[in-house]
């Protein structure tokens, strides 16, 4: 198997398993605006940018964007615009950033990057492009971006850099071992205990929060 059949193949098995995890993991954060929901298909989608640069996590985005439209969302096209805006301004600019220096500083760089892309990117998508497909005043989602948009979004970002962080070693690991990664591939090293207690203690932290804006806690 060459290096292009090993790249769609990972790519192809990194996009399904994103769809998967989207599909079962889907929940809202704010009881105020259950639309807004968390799923961790944006981790998958980082990992392929991480392993093979910001083009892969592009192509899975809309791949898994393009079947969750036809399959499980509400929203249609604009909803899928909005999916793939948010999944490549977070994962796209984590891998960029990852890309230039492959170093555990540059996938820190790259993950804190993609955290306030997303965020920034998404409250101006949000004003543009909810009152559209949601049938709501301008004004009223205006009202929403800085209280709901932007938390969910720090929210969400925070769990996905959490994640990719600690899931990140492993994957390559295990796709070395397969074959389908190249055992010289230069990687940062992420495997300093206390390291993972930070993406750890980001993830509890989130975590947390959603359980109080549930009323759980």
């Amino acid at each position: 198997m060459n290096d292009k059949t090993k790249k769609i193949t990972t790519l192809a098995m990194l996009s399904a398993i994103a769809y998967i995890v989207m599909y079962v993991g889907r929940f809202s954060i704010f009881p105020a605006a259950p639309f807004l929901k968390y799923d961790p298909k944006d981790v998958i989608i980082t990992l392929g940018g991480l392993i093979w640069g910001p083009l892969s996590s592009f192509v899975v985005s809309v791949l898994v964007s393009v079947v969750e439209m036809v399959t499980v969302s509400e929203t249609g096209p604009l909803g899928c615009i909005m999916n793939i805006i948010s999944s490549c301004s977070f994962a796209c600019t984590a891998a960029y950033v990852y890309k230039k220096k492959r170093t555990l500083k540059g996938a820190v760089a790259g993950l804190i990057a993609g955290s306030l892309a997303m965020a920034a990117v998404m409250v101006l998508w949000n004003y543009l492009i909810t009152p559209i497909y949601m049938g709501t005043p301008r004004d009223v989602v205006a009202g929403m971006l800085l209280p709901v948009f932007l938390p969910f979004n720090l929210l969400k970002a925070g769990l996905n850099a959490g994640f990719t962080f600690l899931l990140y070693k492993p994957i390559v690991k295990a796709l070395r071992k397969s074959g389908l990664v190249a055992m010289s591939q230069n990687d940062g090293k992420h495997g300093n205990v206390g390291l993972i207690l930070v993406p750890a203690a980001v993830i509890a932290t989130c975590v947390l929060i959603i359980l109080s804006m549930q009323g759980i806690i």
